[in-house]
C-alpha cells in the first residue's frame, strides 16, 4: 500500500529525466489515464503540453492502442487543425509514455460551459472541424471519437482536433498498399475491414453504431460533427441517453423512424439493429426538449446540422461537401483546405498482437527514425545555403508557431483558462 502511495505521489511531477529539459508552469488536468502540465522548455523558452500517459504498455492490447495513436498523429503531423505531436520521451517506468504536443488554451467543451460562443465563433468552430476531418478522411482515418472535449481551442478561436486513441483506417493492412498515395486508393475502395461497434462517447455516437454495425465509414464522424454544431448552438449536448436504447430513441425522435431504403446501409452489417428499432416502439418526431431548439435555428445552420445528422449514413455530407454549406461561406477557401497525399496504413496490421514491449520499441525506432530524417533533412538545407527554406520546412518536432494559422474571432477568456491535451484524454 505504501509503495502504491509513493508511485502516485512521483506521478504528480515529470521525472528527473524529463524536468531536465523542461520546467513545469502549472498543472493542467489528471485523470484515470494520465496527467497532463503546461510546460517551458528551458533551451527556447517555448510553452507545450506535456503528458504522461499511464500504463500505457500495461498490455498488450494498451500498447497497441498507444501505438496506433502515436503512428496517426505523426502521419496526420502538420495540419494546422489537428493537434501536432512534437515529440515522445521514455519514462522512469517502463509502463508509462510521455508525449508533448504544441500548447493549446483550452477546449471546446470548457468554452461551450462558459456561455463564450458567439455565432460566428459557431460557424469558425465548424469550418475548422471539418476541414480537419476532410484531411483526416482523404488518409483513409476515421476519427470515431469526435466529442467538444476532443476539440482543443486557443482564444483567437484556433481549433485543433486531438485524442486518436480510437481512430482507425477505413482500408484493411496490406504489405503492399501500406503508405501509397492517394490516387492509388480507388483499387480498394470496396474494400472494409470490421470495426469494432463500441466506440465514440454515447451522446455523440452515429446510429449505425448503436445499432452494432461493424462496417462503416467517414458518415460516423460527420453524425458526431452534426452533434457538436447543435450542441454549441443549444449550449449542451443534444442528444443525452442514458443507455444506448435510450440514446436511440433520442435519435429516432430526431430523424424519424428509418425507412427501408435508409436501414439498408445499416442491416446488412447487423443482426440486431431491426430487433432493436421495433423495441423503440412508437415514436413521436421532435418531442423532446434537447432536440427543440433546432425548430429555433437560422435556416443556413439548421440545414446544415439536419443534414450532418440524417439516419442513413450514406445520406450525410462528406466533409469536403459541408465545407461549401452555405452556412461557412464567410470562411470557406478551397486552397486553404488540403487533403492528405498518401492512404494512410498501420506499419503492423490490426490483427497482429505483439508483446506490450515490442509496440513500445517500435514506437521508439519510429520516433528515432522520423528525427533523423528531420535532422538530415535540416543539414541538407544548410548545405544549399537554404537559410529561409530552412525556417519554413519545421521538422515534425519544431515549433508549432511556424505554422500559418488564420486569425480567427476573438474568444473573451483568459489565457490560463486551461487546456486538454491527448492521446486518450479521460473519457
Amino acid at each position: 500500500m505504501a509503495g502504491h502511495v509513493r508511485e502516485q505521489v512521483c506521478r504528480e511531477l515529470p521525472d528527473a529525466s524529463v524536468l531536465k529539459r523542461f520546467e513545469v508552469a502549472k498543472l493542467l488536468g489528471k485523470g484515470a489515464y494520465g496527467i497532463v502540465w503546461k510546460v517551458r522548455e528551458k533551451e527556447t523558452g517555448r510553452m507545450f503540453a506535456l503528458k504522461r500517459c499511464f500504463d500505457a504498455f500495461q498490455n498488450s492490447t494498451d500498447a497497441q492502442r498507444t501505438f496506433r495513436e502515436i503512428v496517426f498523429l505523426q502521419e496526420l503531423n502538420g495540419h494546422e487543425n489537428i493537434v501536432r505531436l512534437m515529440n515522445v520521451m521514455k519514462a522512469d517506468s517502463s509502463q508509462d509514455l510521455y508525449v508533448i504536443f504544441d500548447y493549446m488554451e483550452s477546449d471546446l467543451q470548457k468554452a461551450i460551459a462558459a456561455n463564450l460562443l458567439q455565432p460566428i465563433h459557431v460557424e469558425y468552430v465548424t469550418y475548422q472541424i471539418l476541414k480537419a476531418l476532410k484531411y483526416i478522411h482523404s488518409g483513409g482515418v476515421l476519427h470515431r471519437d469526435l466529442k467538444p472535449a476532443n476539440v482543443l481551442l486557443n482564444s483567437n478561436c484556433h481549433v485543433r482536433v486531438c485524442d486518436f486513441g480510437l481512430a482507425r483506417t477505413v482500408l484493411p493492412y496490406t504489405a503492399q498498399t501500406a503508405g501509397t498515395r492517394r490516387d492509388s486508393r480507388s483499387s480498394e475502395s470496396e474494400a472494409h475491414p470490421l470495426l469494432t461497434d463500441y466506440v465514440a462517447t454515447r451522446w455523440y455516437r452515429a446510429p449505425e453504431l448503436l445499432l452494432g454495425s461493424t462496417i462503416y465509414s467517414e458518415g460516423v464522424d460527420m453524425w458526431s460533427v452534426g452533434c457538436i454544431l447543435g450542441e454549441m448552438v443549444a449550449g449542451k449536448p443534444i442528444l443525452r441517453g442514458r443507455s444506448t436504447m435510450d440514446q436511440l430513441q433520442k435519435v429516432v425522435e430526431l430523424t424519424g423512424k428509418p425507412s427501408e431504403q435508409d436501414l439498408r446501409p445499416i442491416t446488412t452489417t447487423s443482426q440486431y439493429a431491426r430487433s432493436m428499432l421495433e423495441n423503440l416502439g412508437n415514436v413521436r418526431q421532435m418531442p423532446s426538449s434537447g432536440v427543440l431548439f433546432l425548430l429555433k435555428l437560422p435556416q443556413q445552420a439548421k440545414t446544415l446540422t439536419l443534414n450532418l445528422l440524417k439516419f442513413n449514413p450514406e445520406r450525410r455530407p462528406s466533409a469536403e461537401l459541408a465545407l461549401q454549406d452555405i452556412f461557412l461561406e464567410k470562411f470557406f477557401l478551397q486552397e486553404a483546405e488540403p487533403v492528405c497525399d498518401k492512404v494512410i496504413r498501420m506499419p503492423i496490421a490490426d490483427v497482429t498482437k505483439l508483446k506490450a514491449s515490442d509496440y513500445r520499441d517500435q514506437i521508439f525506432t519510429m520516433i528515432g527514425q522520423r528525427r533523423r530524417m528531420a535532422q538530415e533533412e535540416a543539414a541538407t538545407l544548410a548545405r544549399r545555403g537554404g537559410r529561409q527554406s530552412l525556417r519554413r520546412s519545421s521538422s515534425r518536432y519544431s515549433d508549432a508557431s511556424t505554422t500559418s494559422v488564420r486569425e480567427g474571432p476573438q474568444l473573451p477568456w483568459s489565457h490560463e483558462g486551461g487546456a486538454a491535451a491527448p492521446p486518450s484524454s479521460p473519457k
